[in-house]
């Protein structure tokens, strides 16, 4: 009896202090958003400044930039159309690749593995030079090539889900009359759901907190990123401390929105009411 308490207390010890490792520097950033210039100075980060010198005129300053919607536009736009794409290529792809038998499939499925474990340094020159070459330098498409083309994470994320559907409901909808295309469509695409939440969450908070790619790639004002966007207030001679934790805050609440409108697909069946092998 004793021993099972003192589990259960060292569970909960744990799990508090992973609590308040995740917590700890969100609550940072809302203090320093909440304090003025003279407070960030003058108080511990860890601790909010009095009630009567709490102020909201950094997300006040924030909010009326003219460079946030525009920020939130550009993003939107780089996040919805590298999604759609990744995830039209990566279902069609991993359905081929498990479905189909080709020669080279080995040798395809090599390079692409391959292709995953370089480092994205290592290619930055030919990948800088293939954007230009295309004319796609500061223009928005820069970054939904790269974020299409470069990243094959969810190829194996639907492999993966994929494997787990048997091959007899394929089978039975052939007997049935199904085309291939129609499997893929009406059954294999619908069962991908929980697969397709993952990579959506993955990619979207990737593209979303990426600085590097639209800093390298779209450098005109008007094509400015969330990120990029709070690099203003990161600068050293204009910068403000206080403005960039409320820039961040803001900036936070669409991935929260995201993963919140998502996360009962996560851990949901790959393919609920489907025949497994």
């Amino acid at each position: 009896m004793v021993k099972k308490v003192i589990q259960q207390i060292i569970k909960q010890i744990i799990c508090i202090c992973m609590v308040i490792i995740v917590m700890a520097p969100i609550l940072l950033t809302l203090f320093a958003a909440l304090k003025t210039k003279t407070d960030m100075a003058n108080t511990s980060p860890l601790l909010l400044p009095s009630f009567d010198r709490i102020t909201f005129e950094n997300f006040e300053k924030v909010l009326t930039d003219k460079y946030l919607l525009l920020g939130f536009r550009n993003t939107g736009i780089i996040l919805i159309v590298s999604l759609i794409f990744n995830v039209m290529f990566g279902t069609i792809t991993a359905f081929i690749i498990e479905r189909f038998q080709f020669k080279g499939k080995k040798i395809v499925v090599a390079l692409f593995f391959i292709g995953m474990l370089i480092p994205t340094f290592v290619t930055e020159i030919a990948r800088f030079q293939i954007i230009q070459g295309l004319h796609l330098y500061n223009t928005i498409g820069a970054p939904i090539v790269i974020y299409v083309a470069s990243d094959l994470m969810q190829l194996y994320i639907y492999r993966q889900f994929i494997s787990g559907i048997s091959v007899a409901l394929d089978e039975a909808a052939l007997l049935d009359g199904c085309s291939y295309f129609g499997l893929f469509v009406k059954i294999i695409f619908p069962l991908l759901a929980p697969a397709t939440a993952t990579v959506c969450i993955i990619k979207a908070i990737n593209i979303i907190n990426d600085m590097y790619i639209p800093y390298l790639y779209m450098p005109k004002n008007k094509l400015r990123t969330l990120t990029t966007f709070l690099m203003n207030y990161a600068n050293a001679q204009q910068g403000s401390w206080q403005t960039l934790a409320a820039g961040i805050i803001i900036i936070m609440i669409p991935t929260i929105a995201l993963y919140v409108f998502f996360q009962k697909y996560i851990l949901a069946g790959v393919a609920a009411g489907a025949v497994k092998e």
